[in-house]
């Protein structure tokens, strides 16, 4: 059989990085990420972990190399470990360079040890305060002791991990040193990420938690020596290395200084649409495509190289002029963080 053509964007983008909602429904609700009382979505919608494992299969044989599992919180969804064993063949024959996760630690002393059985190597866990009573203020419903427990069970199971730090104005601003500090004495890496104009949240104020890393970044100097790093992860953060304790930071500026140059992913909703963009609502169905012919994967195929062919150059994220601008109606627990 002729190997498939690589997916290649009209900006000559190789796409090569597939990010997968497996759920949209998560044990928190943070803030900036999710309404209070969701609406999640029907069972009959969502791909079932079999249609998962199989347009991640068909992506991987037209050349996806990496794939990220998000959510929502992709450990609550049930049965979720047998995703996992069935994506893992794809390592072991060597079809897939790495396959990753993004959890808000939660569950992690029951999956981290069978994740790293499966071949998982580094995780990414979302932690945006290290004072119990913000976590509380910020996930709503998480305690900061059971994500504490998780992160160290991830550690002890000989996971790579990097915190993912949302900067939030009003709210974990002075514990920038802290957390900095905290992931150098762990051997953590740290990655800020600037809020995103996801969803529609009623009384929560996006202009009002935005926090350039611009400004972070000139906080950060006054206490660390920051050397930039001319390294490239897959990802859009652009990384330093803090003199003091060797450990990587990374900065996600989708909206200071956006990353869509060099982008070269594509996103996967619990649902089966595929996103060619974060910050763009234009999408293809793929659920469909797997439904109508399950047995012959052309048509999946087919729409998946015809959205490539799609792609924009970029995301219209901009609060510059004191209101959202390019604000996305879907949440991020839909689309996958």
């Amino acid at each position: 059989m002729q190997k498939p053509s690589p997916l290649i964007d009209p900006f000559n983008r190789t796409i090569s990085y597939l990010r997968v909602s497996v759920t949209d429904r998560c044990d928190f609700r943070c803030v900036y990420c999710m309404s209070e009382k969701m609406q999640f979505l029907p069972k009959k919608d969502l791909l079932t972990l079999e249609e998962l494992d199989k347009v991640c299969s068909v992506f991987i044989d037209m050349g996806i190399r990496k794939i990220r599992v998000t959510g929502g919180e992709p450990l609550v969804r049930r049965n979720i470990l047998s995703f996992f064993q069935a994506i893992s063949r794809h390592l072991i024959s060597g079809k897939l360079s790495e396959l990753t996760l993004t959890t808000n630690g939660s569950q992690l002393t029951k999956f981290a040890q069978p994740l790293v059985d499966l071949g998982m190597q580094r995780v990414n866990i979302s932690l945006d305060t290290l004072n119990s009573e913000k976590f509380k203020r910020i996930t709503r419903w998480g305690r900061l002791d059971q994500v504490l427990k998780g992160i160290k069970a991830a550690k002890s199971a000989g996971l790579r991990i990097k915190i993912n730090t949302v900067a939030l104005r009003k709210t974990n601003e002075e514990e920038l040193h802290k957390f900095v500090q905290w992931c150098g004495d762990e051997g953590f890496d740290l990655t800020f990420i600037e809020v995103m104009p996801m969803g529609d949240f009623g009384s929560e104020d996006r202009l009002d938690q935005y926090w350039s890393l611009k400004d972070l970044r000139s906080e950060l100097t006054k206490k660390w020596s920051l050397e930039d790093l001319d390294i490239s992860t897959g990802g859009p953060a652009r990384y330093v290395r803090v003199r003091e304790t060797q450990q990587k930071i990374g900065f996600i500026t989708p909206l200071t200084h956006n990353f869509c140059e060099s982008c070269n992913r594509v996103r996967l909703t619990c649902t089966g649409q595929l996103f060619m963009c974060l910050g763009q609502e234009e999408d293809a169905d793929l659920r469909s495509a797997l439904r109508t012919n399950s047995e012959n994967d052309e048509l999946l195929r087919n729409r998946i190289r015809n959205a490539v062919d799609r792609k924009p150059k970029g995301h219209d994220f901009d609060y510059s002029r004191q209101k959202i601008l390019g604000q996305m109606p879907r949440y991020m627990s839909h689309t996958g963080g």
